[in-house]
């Protein structure tokens, strides 16, 4: 096992359990879907089931890949559930790599994105909580540890915390949440290992049925031409803004104007117009810190 991935530390908190992979039959056709979180986890799931079902209907994202990280639901729902499907499973994972248990038999995908416009959209998902997502993040019964905070009021001091401090003792930016430039760094250094596939946010606007056509590659998914630009047609940010309600419904109203606030924008650049060049000066200082300089160039300039 020299040079391959190696699970190296324990994530557990208000919202992670890297533990819970441990706890689950693995299949030897399952997808991991490993994003850091709001780089396009909900839009590249979506993709592969429709690669997996080979038709265009929307679907309950909850229903269909399940967060197995993800400590707000109990472990003994969630294992019968992943038991129970009989299609090839799609699990999404929010795990840097030095706390996800790697196999060679996965086919994994992480998309990744400028850390800067992660930082918007963190904004609008986090600002948008209501009591009832405090509650699931804070179940006595299930997390571990300190409680998550409420968010700022003010977005920058939500960004001063975030992009300086970590969570946990061995990151130094992602609070009250978890790291993200880490978290890119760890995938981004074993890119050459034969089952992960990493993207770009910006390489999937900018030609979506071409990354679609390479995810079906990568996963060993036969996808004609003509349906990987249906796909990717059903998939655009307009076309996932307006199935919001069937595709990441919210009946319990964790989120300020429901599925379509979790499905936001899909733009980037919003930061230009937000951060000042002191705000800007700590990103410098955690990217110098966090990423390698091929890392930081790809996030910031594909």
């Amino acid at each position: 096992m020299s040079g391959l991935p190696q699970k190296t530390r324990i994530y557990q908190n208000h919202t992670l359990d890297s533990e819970r992979w441990l706890n689950f039959t693995r299949r030897d056709d399952d997808i991991v879907v490993a994003t850091p979180y709001k780089c396009g986890t909900t839009w590249t799931q979506a993709i592969v089931l429709h690669l997996i079902f080979q038709d265009l209907q929307p679907r309950s994202i909850d229903d269909y890949s399940y967060w197995v990280d993800n400590n707000t639901r109990p472990m003994e729902k969630l294992r019968a559930r992943l038991d129970a499907q009989s299609h090839r499973r799609v699990l999404k994972c929010h795990l840097p790599l030095d706390g996800f248990a790697w196999r060679a038999q996965d086919r994994i995908l992480v998309v990744a994105r400028d850390p800067r416009d992660v930082f918007m959209s963190m904004w609008n998902h986090y600002s948008k909580y209501t009591d009832v997502a405090y509650a699931s993040h804070n179940n006595p019964q299930t997390s571990i540890g300190a409680p998550l905070p409420r968010c700022p009021d003010d977005i920058r001091n939500f960004w001063h915390t975030w992009i300086n401090r970590g969570w946990f003792g061995w990151e130094s930016e992602g609070y009250p949440w978890w790291s993200n430039m880490h978290h890119v760094q760890t995938w981004w250094d074993a890119r050459a290992t034969e089952n992960i596939m990493l993207l770009h946010y910006n390489d999937m606007l900018a030609d979506l049925p071409g990354q679609i056509a390479g995810i079906a590659d990568h996963l060993g998914i036969k996808c004609a031409p003509d349906m990987c630009a249906a796909i990717a047609d059903k998939t655009s940010f307009s076309s996932m803004k307006r199935d919001a309600e069937q595709i990441s419904p919210d009946p319990a109203g964790a989120f300020e104007g429901g599925a379509k606030t979790f499905i936001n924008k899909g733009t980037n650049g919003r930061w230009k117009t937000v951060l000042t060049v002191d705000d800007l000066a700590d990103y410098d200082r955690a990217a110098t810190r966090e990423l390698s300089p091929a890392c930081r160039n790809w996030l910031e300039s594909s």
